[in-house]
């Protein structure tokens, strides 16, 4: 049976670099196969995962020889972080690894959202010429208000403020006197959405922060304000978005994350016909650089744990 399993998609090359004295299952189909899953991790001393496999319960129980979970990727809302410290399974996120990849999207979303343009090309294609309809916003003189002001943030701000942007920042978590607040205004989450044009959020997925966007909240932002999500799905309330969108209550909105994932048709069919509405498949932190990064800082963190 192998040594380390691999569930999900992994620079090949990081693995084959790094685990060549190991027995190794790369299989990124198994995150679909929960038997399958299970019986793989008997004797396994190493899982690596990215977010859609849950490293609870079942899974957890079949797997007796763990000793380290590699997170490919920062969240960490899909493992069960008490059952393996009570197991002394050590959980190893790859900080760092894909900050700029989480910055450039929500950069790129705040631009399009704010022009609005960048969308059109079945409608020219087609012989129409919407230019008065399309006549959008400058990034430049625009605030941008960070929900949570951790590292991914900081990147965002700073590529923000190359820009032209102004930056407030909400993180009740970051003390008062840490440097990072040299050059961003604290403010309290109500004052911060009913500030800023654009709203990114970088906060974890906890009971505090489950539809910490909800109706209310959206009812505070600006009428043309830009949503953004590349964070954890849940934080927003999606049928409050969707309506809120519908009724022109806000300006746009971008979800690279969603409560359940892949989004299903049915849950989906809310923002049908929304188009100040841009919807990624939880790729934000994955580009082909990143992938690289993440990859080898994982194999790193469990070749740690198991030499």
């Amino acid at each position: 049976m192998a040594d380390i399993v691999i569930c999900e998609f992994m620079d090949a090359t990081a693995v084959s670099e790094a685990f060549a004295q190991y027995d190794v299952l790369f299989d990124p189909a198994l995150v679909d196969k929960p038997a399958a899953l299970a019986a793989a991790v008997r004797d396994a001393r190493a899982l690596i995962v990215r977010n859609r496999t849950e490293v609870r319960g079942a899974l957890l129980a079949a797997a007796t020889d763990l000793r380290v979970v590699g997170r490919l990727g920062v969240g960490l809302d899909n493992i069960d972080l008490a059952a393996c410290r009570a197991r002394n399974i050590a959980v190893c996120p790859a900080s760092g690894a894909n900050d700029q990849s989480v910055a450039e999207y929500v950069i790129t979303s705040a631009l399009m959202l704010l022009r609005g343009a960048w969308l059109s090309s079945r409608q020219v294609a087609a012989g129409d010429w919407p230019r008065t309809a399309l006549i959008g916003r400058e990034m430049a003189g625009q605030c941008l208000g960070l929900v949570g002001y951790g590292a991914i943030a900081r990147e965002t701000a700073r590529r923000a403020r190359a820009l032209g942007m102004s930056v407030i920042a909400c993180d009740p978590y970051l003390a008062p006197d840490s440097p990072a607040w040299d050059d961003t205004e604290s403010l309290e989450l109500d004052a911060l959405l009913r500030r800023a044009d654009v709203v990114s959020l970088h906060v974890p997925l906890t009971d505090e922060t489950r539809h910490l966007i909800d109706a209310a909240a959206i009812g505070t932002m600006k009428k043309d304000a830009i949503l953004i999500n590349a964070a954890r799905g849940g934080i927003v309330d999606e049928a409050a978005l969707a309506a809120a969108l519908r009724a022109g209550e806000l300006g746009g909105a971008a979800l690279d994350v969603f409560e359940r994932e892949p989004l299903s048709g049915a849950d989906g069919a809310r923002f049908d016909d929304l188009s100040s509405l841009l919807l990624t498949p939880h790729i934000a932190g994955v580009t082909v650089e990143s992938n690289v990064r993440v990859s080898r800082v994982t194999a790193a963190n469990v070749l740690k744990h198991l030499e």
